[in-house]
């Protein structure tokens, strides 16, 4: 939700980032600072994350469950963050995407088939933004704003996912 009174304050880059660890998560460690796709990129963050936790038997409802508190530090440090830019919801914040694809990666099928169908629902939904994603998107400001939209195409993604595998 970039209105045309928004303009950058500063031009993100790693001492922007390092600067404040709200900048590094909302970053997606980085991730965010890609100047093509960072939200694909950003995506591609949630499997370092994910394939640790699912070795030690993490996920389903475990790690939904998980997804909470990061969707929580999220709305703060994307708040946090855009606030910094001037801008509400740039494209290098990317801790949404992360926390995103996550919870599409706790119902997923755990092979590789399912880990890529995962990742191609969710990014489907993140950029088309069917109703009412793309609603939220447009109406919802700050970095609850940032999240939510974010979260529906998780559901999204969730719910043709588990028609597929049926």
């Amino acid at each position: 939700m970039t209105t045309s009174a928004e303009t950058l304050k500063i031009t993100p880059d790693w001492r922007f980032l390092l600067r404040n660890p709200a900048h590094w998560l909302a970053f997606g460690f980085g991730s965010g600072l890609m100047r093509k796709a960072p939200g694909t990129w950003g995506t591609l963050v949630a499997y370092p994350l994910f394939f640790p936790l699912h070795a030690l038997g993490v996920g389903g409802w475990a790690l939904a469950a998980l997804c909470l508190p990061l969707f929580l530090i999220g709305v703060y440090v994307c708040d946090v963050t855009g606030k910094a830019l001037g801008v509400h919801d740039y494209g290098g914040i990317v801790w949404d995407e992360v926390v995103g694809m996550l919870l599409v990666l706790a119902f997923a099928p755990a092979t590789w088939a399912g880990w890529l169908l995962a990742f191609a629902l969710f990014r489907l939904f993140d950029i088309v933004k069917p109703w009412p994603i793309r609603w939220f998107d447009q109406r919802v400001g700050g970095g609850f704003g940032v999240m939510i939209d974010d979260l529906i195409a998780a559901l999204f993604a969730i719910a043709v996912q588990a028609l597929i595998w049926r």
